[in-house]
């Protein structure tokens, strides 16, 4: 099968994760995709497939004869979109000899634009897949899921040499689940890959060190009438606290390796007001500095309001996978001579996110991050190509066909 067939019958599956939902997988839609790739990774000839009750997908193509001492190569992809925008109902425009120019997304009559996306540019003359404006479309990762089994498929039907390769399918990686779960018990590689990125030449291992803080403030509500020096109001002052953060510390206002403050969601009235926050940076120092800061407001407020007014809950999510990858550095050595042998320059940018691979490094798995050359993730103006996907697909058995063998 295509790697682009792959992909348009996987976004015909409604996976949106919810984030509302704490157990794993969030959405039992989950099930339907998960049920579909066991099936596939059997019909392929894998063994060990099992689907488990939380919908992680498993399979291992074991290693061609003389080469069982290799090292155990995995690919690991999710199966989840984001809740940030509708994935229901997907309805995908197939563009063949793409012009470079603006494309008009029929469905919302919304324009991927070159200006908002310049790397559109370096995609004419390929056959580019957008959304239709209604809904995302899924390539984040279903186009990572294609390309690791297009990349099997063909593995085994052209008799390619290669050890131990597993391929491991996550539910929930959009709402920070997708690694609670992973069972490296059961897959047994000795480095991965998650396929989950976007310049299909890139190979990531640095990410954020990421934590949520919730400041939770409570007020006193009066008669406003008779409001004096006994009112409270819990809405002001969680503004005074979104007052307190640096403007041009946000998202908006960096880039690279820089990191933020987000404001996720505000919310309350005089009782009760509450601001979500994420945190992100690379560097560990500043990371913990930016915490420091953010537990020295609740101190301050308790201070001016009164014990107790102001509480904050800080939730870590992920480290920066560096340190790990810094001692295993033969796993980028190999994606980028891989890479390389495409034709493409290797790239590793600081990924201004988190990936599952971050968690599964410091859960004694390597794991860095390849591209799949899809672009505009988790929104209508989410987009790929069928070359950049087959792209993709090489890599990733000249990943495979390479392996490493122990010292």
């Amino acid at each position: 099968m295509k790697v682009e067939e792959r992909l348009l019958k996987y976004v015909s599956y409604w996976t949106t994760s919810d984030e509302g939902c704490s157990k794993i997988p969030s959405s039992d839609r989950e099930f339907t995709l998960g049920r579909e790739l066991e099936k596939e990774l059997k019909d392929l000839g894998l063994s060990n497939v099992t689907l488990t009750d939380h919908c992680y997908v498993y399979g291992l193509l074991p290693a061609t004869p003389g080469m069982e001492k290799a090292k155990a190569i995995g690919f690991i992809a999710h199966m989840d979109t984001a809740p940030d925008f509708s994935g229901e109902n997907v309805k995908p425009q197939i563009i063949p000899d793409y012009d470079g120019g603006d494309v008009l997304l029929k469905g919302s009559g919304a324009v991927l634009k070159v200006s908002d996306f310049p790397t559109l540019k370096t995609l004419k003359g390929r056959t580019l897949i957008t959304t239709d404006g209604t809904t995302l479309l899924g390539a984040d990762d279903k186009a990572g899921v294609a390309e690791i089994l297009t990349a099997v498929e063909q593995l085994i039907q052209e008799g390619t040499p290669h050890g131990d390769i597993w391929v491991g399918i996550t539910p929930d990686e959009e709402v920070g689940a997708g690694a609670d779960l992973f069972d490296l018990d059961y897959f047994k590689a000795d480095f991965a890959y998650t396929v989950d990125g976007d310049y299909e030449g890139e190979v990531a291992y640095e990410n954020f060190n990421a934590a949520s803080a919730d400041f939770v403030v409570k007020g006193v509500n009066v008669h406003p009438g008779e409001a004096k020096d006994i009112m409270v109001n819990a809405a002001l002052i969680a503004c005074e606290i979104a007052g307190k953060l640096p403007k041009d510390e946000t998202p908006s206002h960096t880039e690279g390796r820089e990191g933020f403050y987000h404001l996720c969601d505000m919310s309350g009235d005089v009782a009760e007001a509450k601001l979500s926050y994420i945190v992100r940076d690379h560097d560990k120092k500043r990371f913990e500095e930016r915490l420091n800061f953010l537990r020295s407001l609740e101190q301050e407020f308790n201070q001016m309001y009164g014990e107790g007014t102001v509480s904050l809950t800080i939730t870590h999510s992920y480290e920066n996978m560096l340190s790990v990858i810094e001692n295993n550095f033969y796993v980028i050595e190999l994606a980028r001579k891989a890479i390389a042998s495409v034709g493409l320059e290797p790239i590793s940018r600081p990924v201004r996110g988190g990936t599952d691979g971050a968690r599964l490094s410091f859960m004694g798995l390597p794991c860095p991050n390849l591209g799949t050359g899809g672009y505009g993730f988790h929104g209508p103006f989410e987009h790929i190509s069928i070359e950049g996907m087959e792209t993709a697909v090489r890599i990733i058995k000249a990943i495979a066909s390479n392996p490493v063998l122990p010292k």
